[in-house]
């Protein structure tokens, strides 16, 4: 296997190209890391972003999961997940 399909196949499985997957993935691990950090503080302040972490999640959700179509994946590269 190429190191270029390395870079393309799960994008493009996607329905991506890698920018777009770049993009797309460093948009979500930073909700991710902003609403953990929101459940962080909820945690201390319970008072604070009382919605904010379960709202992350359904958003990220249905991004990722429900409104998106995926095509398989190649066997080769299921060891990297």
């Amino acid at each position: 296997m190429s190191i270029t399909r390395l870079f393309t196949d799960h994008p493009s499985s996607v329905g991506e190209t890698y920018g777009e997957h770049l993009a797309m993935a460093s948009g979500f691990g930073l909700r991710m890391i902003l609403g953990g950090l929101a459940c962080l503080v909820h945690g201390l302040l319970p008072f604070l972003f009382v919605k904010t972490g379960s709202r992350q999640i359904t958003t990220l959700h249905s991004t990722m999961v429900t409104n998106r179509q995926r095509q398989p994946m190649p066997a080769i590269l299921d060891f990297v997940i």
